[in-house]
């Protein structure tokens, strides 16, 4: 959806040059999450996932990683490698680590293929061209999904709409921070609505996990092999809904079971404040930006437990600091992410990571920004 993440509470940019200690800016009693007693009964059960159902793949730990959310094009912003889905499947990058080129083995791609490629465009498409690929170079791909925002571009747009029509406007909130086209969702029960597919009334949140439990289903037909959910943060933006954190805590929880019963391992992204307590659920995080923002350990044991203490791949994206500045820490064994530095657009290139990851991130020494492509308005406004 977006490359810079939106969190409209946070204030300023920090380098980071040391252990990240202190709590970053935006931290304060609205934004960090500690559940009550009565809010951790609330929360479902985690559910294992159903290998009935689907592989259950979970990235390692060490893993080299790709992000892309658009679809790759050339100096005159026109779409290329369509028989990959417009996605760059052969891309590699230079290891901060190692100094040596090094190519990803996982990638993390929209499970559509970029309608903007197409004329006229056409968003419904999905992306089976560039799994079959990307499988037959023994890659693993991650589909990106979409939970807490409406994207009026995607397919099943006119069905949110008809809900929210039939709720007097209840389940859209306000545009995403940048975003024109793309609207928060009320993700409470206490607002109802008239379900477009089965004529049943439902709760604003079950709705949406019905369209989820669809989404994943698409996923499927795609052939990924697991799923990462972005705007899982409703509760730390201004969305124009009333959305709780014990309550954004419950749904994070309930679409990560929802994943596992379609046989997927799940993907966080960002929440930092709740990714402790998230973190039964989840199988592996994507963060954008932590390092930026002095957060990959807080509020502690935070992210940098995932991998020392539960086995599970952190994917980290920096947009604005230099490799210097993260890549060191985030190699290092008390972090151990899989860190890369990109465009704030999320093409093919530029991608940067940390580590040549049978040690750590790479980064292939180009351009910052892409040609004809310099804002994520200026394409499609999608960019996780």
């Amino acid at each position: 959806m977006r490359g810079a993440r939106v969190l409209v509470l946070l204030a300023g940019t920090v380098l980071v040059t040391s252990a990240v200690a202190a709590a970053p800016a935006w931290a304060g009693p609205a934004q960090l999450m500690t559940r009550s007693a009565a809010a951790a009964a609330a929360l479902p059960a985690p559910v294992s996932c159903n290998t009935s159902a689907g592989s259950c793949w979970r990235p390692p730990v060490v893993s080299r990683w790709q992000y892309q959310l658009q679809g790759s094009v050339n100096s005159a912003g026109q779409c290329i490698y369509p028989a990959t889905g417009f996605i760059n499947t052969a891309i590699a990058g230079m290891s901060f680590a190692t100094g040596q080129q090094v190519a990803p083995s996982v990638f993390d791609i929209d499970i559509y293929q970029d309608g903007k490629c197409y004329t006229p465009s056409n968003y419904g498409v999905l992306n089976t061209a560039a799994v079959s690929a990307l499988h037959a170079q023994g890659a693993k791909v991650i589909g990106y999904l979409d939970a807490g925002t409406a994207e009026t571009w995607r397919p099943d747009y006119p069905q949110y709409q008809s809900f929210n029509a039939s709720c007097a406007g209840c389940l859209f909130g306000k545009p995403v921070s940048g975003f024109r086209d793309e609207f928060w969702l009320n993700i409470n029960t206490n607002a109802a609505g008239t379900n477009p597919n089965t004529g049943q009334t439902q709760t604003a949140q079950q709705f949406i996990l019905d369209e989820l439990a669809a989404r994943l289903a698409k996923a499927r037909s795609a052939g990924v092999d697991a799923v990462e959910f972005d705007n899982v943060d409703a509760y730390q933006n201004k969305t124009g809904l009333a959305i709780s954190a014990a309550t954004q805590e419950q749904f994070d929880a309930a679409i990560a079971n929802l994943a596992h019963t379609a046989g997927f391992a799940a993907g966080l992204k960002n929440d930092l404040g709740q990714a402790s307590d998230l973190q039964p659920y989840f199988d592996f995080a994507i963060n954008e930006q932590c390092w930026q923002y002095r957060e990959c350990n807080f509020p502690a044991p935070g992210l940098q437990a995932w991998p020392t203490t539960y086995g599970k791949a952190v994917f980290n994206v920096e947009y604005k600091l230099a490799t210097s500045k993260f890549c060191p820490q985030a190699n290092s064994s008390s972090y151990n992410f899989n860190s890369i530095l990109k465009n704030v657009n999320l093409y093919d290139i530029p991608t940067h990571p940390a580590a040549d990851r049978t040690g750590h991130p790479y980064e292939p020494a180009l351009p910052n920004g892409h040609p004809g492509r310099s804002s994520p308005l200026a394409s499609r406004p999608r960019l996780a």
